[in-house]
């Protein structure tokens, strides 16, 4: 006789991988946790969806003000994956939707909820420390690092870490950062003013203390680049 089938009991999480350019280099947001399991030990911002009625999107954007301080509407934000694995939880069975969040220079953010304090920490140095993240937060680390570097590939999404205005030079800064690799200044020039849409010049030049001052741009309405701007090596 056939087993009656029942619903699973399956948790539903929301993580956030916040990244931001902080003393020219890339920098993710975790904090320390400060419950059990994994109490002490650095993870990205985020927790379970608050209600059955709770919107995931609505509950990415709570936990990111309840943990950090930090307002979703000054970010990108975008779904990055889902991570599922049976046992990424010694409490239960949780699933987590983990969103990518970009945004220039942010401020220092401040602990709360189940955090005890909140951070900014480089990339490199995050996922040289595996063993002290919890649960499996620095695979999804590396896949949201892995994202941003793919994204700014094909995409004008590196403005996201740019201000308002800004030079070409402060564009190829974010590359450089985010690729973690040496670009031509003269041939990004040529290819990033040469994508219809990806930059508005504002007529405006920048401030300088001797030399010619750089033209400054906005983000144009482009949101994909053709051709796209690969990084040193790929086809």
């Amino acid at each position: 006789m056939t087993e009656p089938w029942t619903i699973p009991t399956v948790a539903i999480a929301v993580d956030l991988a916040v990244l931001t350019i902080r003393a020219d280099q890339l920098n993710i947001l975790l904090v320390t946790r400060g419950v059990e399991p994994y109490a002490g030990r650095l993870a990205l911002p985020g927790g379970f969806l608050s209600s059955d009625d709770e919107d995931i999107d609505a509950a990415a954007a709570r936990e990111l003000a309840e943990e950090t301080g930090l307002s979703a509407k000054d970010l990108h934000l975008e779904q990055l994956r889902t991570y599922g694995a049976p046992r990424r939880d010694p409490r239960q069975r949780v699933v987590t939707i983990c969103y990518l969040a970009l945004m220039p220079d942010l401020p220092l953010p401040l602990g709360g909820g189940d955090a005890r304090a909140a951070q900014w920490v480089p990339v490199d140095k995050a996922l040289s420390r595996k063993r002290q993240l919890a649960f499996d937060h620095a695979k999804i680390i590396a896949d949201a690092v892995e994202r941003a570097r793919s994204k700014l590939e094909y995409t004008t999404l590196a403005t996201a870490f740019c201000g308002p205005v800004f030079t070409i030079s402060d564009l190829r800064q974010v590359y450089e950062i985010v690729w973690s690799e040496s670009l031509d200044p003269r041939n990004f020039h040529r290819k990033v003013t040469g994508v219809d849409g990806f930059l508005t010049p504002t007529g405006d030049r920048a401030a300088t203390n001797g030399g010619r001052p750089a033209a400054l741009y906005r983000r144009g309405p482009a949101r994909t680049l053709h051709p796209p701007i690969l990084r040193d090596g790929n086809p």
